[in-house]
């Protein structure tokens, strides 16, 4: 092997040298620029939604939409225990604490009838949950015809997660189209990528205005630098955003690669037993992010983390599932129901190498590799377990 495989490396060619070199001789640099409010606009065409605000970050949208949906100091926000930390972190930005949800053992998103027992229990004690941050994990939108109707009925604003899920559908709709606002991230691993940013997006023309605005340090109208209210400084460079427009041309192509290589992992892989895919929610469409699978050590003969260790040792990246929130020593203390389905994903899960630019060569390798890890036999299996009893 002559270098290294990456679990989701950036995947740039000639297109987004041209947009970038034309942002550069445009000599238009700083956080505003025609091609910051081009990137909103086809942003927005491409997910359904009308309005768009680039940001720095996927954290800042996160953090923008409780922001601008008042949510703050003694509130409860319900969100998927099993994602990645930016999630929680964006709740205790506002002061208010993050109360975790356990995986659909089908989807791995946020369970929708654990939602509706959650919101139940909440409305018989008169402390209904202030929001609720529904997490499009691994590119597979959740199940919004229940968890959206469910906020609906009481009233609780839903912020979508779609950090990783651009490009993906459920019914019809894109991911980011569902609930007050989502936030997408585009991080040198997503599925496009600007080297780091994120888009807040919504259907409400006054929410990202309000988010805009706190992005720009919250500057009122005048000739002076004049605040009547605390900002960030989150906007997205004109730079960074004429890379965004040249990925958003090849999206779906982008897509399609990473579809077929989970359909290849999965046909040349699941005959070696023990090993079960992350499928695809009848409700939609997965943009295939990442090939996540699960291990059952006592069929296949070694775990995810033996298997994780000896591709690391042939020069590939794996990585294990998103370790869940209510596992997480800092979010100990937050409150919980459900957790043991994203526990076992945690225990048993693992990301395979799924960038878009993974060649028919490097699949090989990363399948070969996974056929070739040292595996017990069924006999020794069998003494293990009866050893330990």
């Amino acid at each position: 092997m002559t270098r290294r495989i990456y679990l989701s490396p950036p995947h740039v060619g000639d297109l987004e040298r041209r947009f970038l070199m034309d942002a550069f001789d445009s000599n238009w640099l700083a956080p505003l620029g025609p091609h910051v409010d081009a990137f909103e606009r086809e942003f927005a065409a491409v997910v359904g939604v009308p309005h768009a605000v680039a940001l720095s970050s996927g954290t800042a949208a996160l953090h923008l939409s409780l922001v601008a949906l008042g949510i703050g100091a003694g509130d409860e926000v319900l969100v998927s225990t099993l994602t990645f930390a930016a999630t929680a972190n964006a709740v205790t930005y506002v002061g208010a604490r993050p109360v975790f949800l356990d995986a659909s053992p089908a989807t791995w998103t946020l369970d929708p009838d654990l939602v509706e027992q959650e919101f139940a229990d909440r409305a018989k004690r008169g402390r209904l949950p202030s929001a609720v941050i529904a997490v499009d994990l691994y590119g597979q939108c959740c199940d919004y015809a229940r968890i959206a109707a469910a906020c609906e009925r009481h009233g609780v604003p839903l912020v979508e997660d779609a950090a990783e899920a651009l490009g993906a559908s459920n019914g019809g709709r894109s991911a980011g189209a569902f609930g007050r606002c989502a936030a997408f991230s585009f991080n040198g691993n997503k599925i496009i990528t600007t080297s780091g940013g994120g888009m807040l997006v919504s259907h409400s023309r006054t929410l990202v205005d309000r988010a805009r605005h706190l992005a720009t340090q919250a500057r009122d109208p005048a000739p002076h630098y004049e605040h009547s209210s605390i900002g960030f400084n989150y906007r997205m460079s004109n730079l960074l955003a004429a890379v965004g427009r040249a990925q958003l041309q090849t999206l779906e192509d982008k897509i399609a690669c990473r579809r077929a290589i989970r359909l290849r992992y999965e046909r040349e892989l699941s005959p070696l037993g023990g090993l079960e895919f992350l499928g695809e929610a009848q409700y939609g469409r997965s943009n295939n992010w990442l090939t996540c699978l699960t291990v059952d050590p006592h069929v296949f003969g070694a775990s995810a983390e033996q298997i994780r260790v000896h591709l690391e040792s042939k020069g590939i990246e794996s990585r294990p599932v998103w370790k869940p929130m209510h596992m997480q020593p800092v979010f100990r203390d937050c409150p919980l129901r459900g957790g043991t389905v994203a526990a076992r994903l945690f225990a048993t899960g693992l990301c395979l190498p799924s960038g878009s630019s993974l060649s028919a060569s490097e699949q090989a390798e990363v399948i070969a590799a996974i056929g070739n890890v040292p595996r017990a036999s069924a006999g020794e299996q069998i003494r293990e377990r009866m050893a330990r009893v």
